[in-house]
C-alpha cells in the first residue's frame, strides 16, 4: 500500500505561532489567569487518522486526515474541512482555535474545530473522491455530531462532500441526521443565503469601516484578491452598494481596470471557464503584489494565510483591509500596518458571516423548519454589524487595533464562560 506523506510546511510563520502571538497580546491586556490561559490555548482534542482508499486503478492509497477540537466550552464544536497536497497540522490546529474567536466575536454558541485531509482533490475522480470522504467520516464517528463537532466546507470541498458526510454518518446511527454537517445542498437541509454569506460578512465590516473612515461608498475604491466563493460575493455585495472593483485575481493572477471591472461578468467567466480567470477581457493583468499595494480604498484579501508580510506591508495604500480570508495577515505585518494607520477589520471578525449562516442552518435542521432567504440576510447583516460596533468599541476602550480588540472580546466570552461553567 502506497503512504501519502504529509507536506512539508512552507509558509514562512508557523499559523498556528502567529494565531499564539496575537492571543498573548489580548491574554495580557484581560489579565486572565496562567490556568485559564493554558486552557484556552490548549486544543481539547487533536485526531490524525488514516484513511485507506481504493483508487480507480485498483490499488490502495493511505491519506493522512486530522480533525481539531480546539475549544467545546461555548457549545458543540463547528469548523470546515480542508482538503489540500499542503494540509497540516499545524495549519490545522490554528484553524481550529481562529474558529473558537470567530464563533465568540459573534456570539454564536460554538465551540472551535477544524479538520483536513492531505490529497489533491483535483488529480482525484469522483467516485474517489467519495471514498475518501466516507472513509473520513467513517473513521471519525465518534468525534462528530451534532451536539459534539459539526463539520462544514473549506477549501477543497463543497455541498457534495457535505452530502456524502451527512449519509455515512446517517447509515452509521440507523437515521437522517442533517443537522451534523452544514454547508449541504438546498434539497438535503442546507439554508438560502449559505453560498454568499462569507462574502456578505465581508460587505457589511467593509461598509461600517468606511463608515468609521468617513469613506463614501459611492466614491470609494477597492480591490479584491482571491476570486473564489468569498471574494467574488464579496465584491458582487460591495460593487452593488456602489463601490468600484478597480482589481481582481485568483490563482492564473491580477486583473485591473481603472474604471472598475464588471463583476457579474468576471463571475459569470470564472463560472464558464472551471473556475478560473485566466483569459479575462475586462481588465489588464497585473501581479498579486500589484493588487495587494495599488492604491484603492479598501482591500478585502480572500484568498490564502500570510499574503500580506512585512514586504507587502510597508508597501500597502489602502486605508481599510477587511480580512476574507483565514489569517491573510502575517504577524509580523501588524505593526507595519498598525504605524501606517490602516483600520484592518481581522478575518476572525469579517469573515464570520459563513459560520454566522451556517449556525443558522443548523438551527433550521434541528426546528425542522426552513427560514426565507430575506430573513436569512436580515439576521446575518445585523449580527456582523453589531459583532463589528463591539470589537470597534473594544478598541477604543483598550486602545488596541480591530484584531486585538477581536481576540479581547472573543476571549473575554470564553474565558467567562468557562469559569460560569467550573473547572476541575
Amino acid at each position: 500500500m502506497a503512504y501519502l506523506e504529509p507536506a512539508p510546511i512552507k509558509d514562512k510563520e508557523n499559523p498556528f505561532d502567529s494565531m499564539m502571538s496575537r492571543f498573548d497580546i489580548a491574554a495580557k491586556l484581560l489579565g486572565i489567569s496562567d490556568e485559564i490561559y493554558n486552557i484556552l490555548k490548549t486544543p481539547a482534542r487533536q485526531v490524525i487518522v488514516g484513511i485507506p482508499v481504493t483508487m480507480d486503478n485498483g490499488k490502495i492509497q493511505v491519506f493522512e486526515g486530522y480533525r481539531v477540537i480546539h475549544s467545546n466550552i461555548l457549545g458543540p464544536a463547528k469548523g470546515g474541512i480542508r482538503f489540500a497536497p499542503d494540509v497540516h497540522i499545524d495549519e490545522v490546529r490554528a484553524l481550529a482555535a481562529w474558529m473558537t474567536w470567530k464563533c465568540a466575536v459573534v456570539d454564536i454558541p460554538y465551540g472551535g474545530a477544524k479538520g483536513g485531509i492531505t490529497c489533491n482533490p483535483r488529480e482525484m475522480s469522483e467516485g474517489e473522491l467519495e471514498r475518501l470522504v466516507r472513509g473520513y467520516t467513517s473513521a471519525m464517528l465518534s468525534v462528530i455530531g451534532p451536539d459534539k463537532d459539526i463539520p462544514a466546507p473549506d477549501m477543497g470541498s463543497g455541498p457534495r462532500e457535505m452530502a456524502w458526510m451527512m449519509d455515512e454518518f446517517s447509515k452509521a446511527h440507523g437515521m437522517t441526521i442533517p443537522a451534523v454537517v452544514t454547508g449541504k445542498p438546498l434539497v438535503l437541509g442546507g439554508s438560502l443565503g449559505r453560498v454568499e454569506a462569507t462574502g456578505r460578512g465581508v460587505m457589511v465590516c467593509a461598509l461600517a469601516g468606511m463608515e468609521r473612515l468617513h469613506i463614501n461608498p459611492y466614491k470609494a475604491t477597492c480591490a479584491v484578491q482571491g476570486f473564489g466563493n468569498v471574494g467574488s460575493y464579496a465584491a458582487k455585495l460591495l460593487n452593488e452598494r456602489g463601490v468600484s472593483i478597480l482589481a481582481i485575481s485568483d490563482m492564473s493572477g491580477g486583473y485591473y481596470n481603472d474604471k472598475g471591472i464588471d463583476i457579474d461578468k468576471a463571475m459569470a467567466y470564472s463560472q464558464a471557464n472551471k473556475g478560473s480567470l485566466e483569459g479575462f477581457d475586462g481588465a489588464e493583468k497585473i501581479t498579486n503584489e500589484d493588487l495587494l499595494t495599488m492604491k484603492a480604498d479598501v482591500l478585502v484579501p480572500a484568498a490564502k494565510e500570510d499574503v500580506i508580510d512585512e514586504n507587502i506591508a510597508r508597501k500597502l495604500q489602502a486605508k481599510l483591509i477587511v480580512e476574507g480570508a483565514n489569517g491573510p495577515t502575517s504577524h509580523k505585518a501588524d505593526p507595519i500596518i498598525n504605524e501606517k494607520g490602516v483600520l484592518a477589520v481581522p478575518d476572525i471578525l469579517a469573515n464570520a458571516g459563513g459560520v454566522t449562516v451556517s449556525y443558522f442552518e443548523w438551527v433550521q435542521n434541528r426546528l425542522g423548519y426552513k427560514w426565507t432567504a430575506e430573513r436569512i440576510s436580515r439576521r446575518t447583516d445585523r449580527i456582523m454589524k453589531e459583532s463589528f460596533d463591539r470589537v470597534y468599541q473594544a478598541s477604543i476602550d483598550y486602545n488596541v487595533p480591530m484584531r486585538i480588540a477581536a481576540y479581547i472580546v472573543a476571549i473575554d466570552k470564553v474565558a467567562k464562560t468557562y469559569q460560569f461553567r467550573g473547572g476541575y
